[in-house]
């Protein structure tokens, strides 16, 4: 999709609010309305955003679908954001109907169990996405978005030039040099869980890989990250970028937490960087856009710098 093609949102815009995985809290998707509102949006609730059940899910797999392609076929809906994680999206990728989205191509913003839908719409339409902040998980706080990132990717996308995320945005270098490529990835357990399947996450171009997740211990790290290399997802990787780790472990570990890292890629010849502050964060949620073209920079200092859509 061409970057001046591409969708972003604006004071005024229409966003539709959905839950494709697990049930949210209500007060908190109110919450998280109301903020959004204050920005200048016009949030519109789906019928199922709100649904409790069955299980743990926001309605049943054929209700979030319905929410979800109302959303996209809607021409007066400029955006779609999801109320939180979970569990759930990757149930609904053999009812997605392509054509929907790729005639009505969105702002998708969501992250953690959304990483199904991110790697559908990339693989599927070629629709860059936004890991970026949640309605009930993010935004439902004083301090849960980082505005600045939000602007850079969601509004302005790249009408002022290359924008960046660096050192003031937690990362920090793990290993020196310079990439280019596609940014792809999200949650590191649900892009290893996706393989194997008819909706296995690609990498079919150089690409900078972002991967973060929650509650991960350092072996696991260590074993997805070799899983993605024996899949063969490496091949083409050319620089990586590690979330922010303090939701999958304390201080005391961090550095067993590098090393794990820095051990299932010890034949990686690329940059690599850790600590960018997007996804798991309890505050200051930084966006970035899944299938932007990025250079990384681990030279004096870290930069992730998005030069286009």
């Amino acid at each position: 999709m061409e970057s001046s093609n591409r969708p972003l949102l604006r004071s005024g815009s229409r966003i539709a609010i959905v839950s494709p995985a697990s049930a949210a809290k209500p007060e908190l998707v109110a919450a998280g309305v109301e903020r959004l509102r204050a920005f200048g949006y016009v949030p519109v609730v789906m019928p199922h955003a709100l649904t409790h059940g069955p299980l743990y899910y926001a309605g049943t797999a054929v209700e979030r679908v319905a929410d979800l392609h109302a959303t996209f076929a809607d021409k007066s809906i400029d955006g779609v954001i999801c109320t939180r994680g979970g569990w759930g999206s990757a149930e609904l990728l053999p009812l997605l109907d392509a054509q929907i989205v790729r005639e009505n191509p969105k702002v998708f913003v969501g992250y953690s169990d959304h990483t199904s839908l991110h790697t559908w719409f990339w693989n599927e339409c070629g629709m860059p996405t936004f890991y970026a902040p949640m309605v009930a998980a993010d935004w439902a706080k004083d301090d849960g978005v980082d505005e600045r990132s939000w602007k850079a990717a969601v509004e302005l996308g790249h009408s002022t030039g290359i924008w960046t995320l660096d050192e003031e945005d937690g990362m920090r270098i793990l290993q020196s040099g310079t990439a280019s490529g596609r940014l792809l990835g999200g949650c590191l357990s649900i892009l290893c869980e996706s393989l194997g399947t008819p909706w296995a996450f690609k990498v079919d171009e150089p690409c900078v890989l972002f991967v973060e997740d929650i509650g991960t211990k350092p072996y696991k790290w260590d074993r997805f990250l070799q899983h993605l290399k024996f899949a063969g997802l490496m091949e083409q990787v050319t620089g990586v970028v590690f979330g922010d780790m303090s939701a999958n472990v304390d201080a005391s570990e961090m550095d067993l937490m590098e090393s794990a890292c820095l051990h299932a890629l010890s034949d990686f010849k690329g940059p690599i960087a850790m600590g960018l502050k997007c996804g798991h964060l309890d505050a200051d949620n930084r966006s970035i856009m899944l299938g932007a073209k990025v250079n990384l920079i681990c030279d004096v200092l870290p930069s992730l710098e998005f030069v286009e859509g």
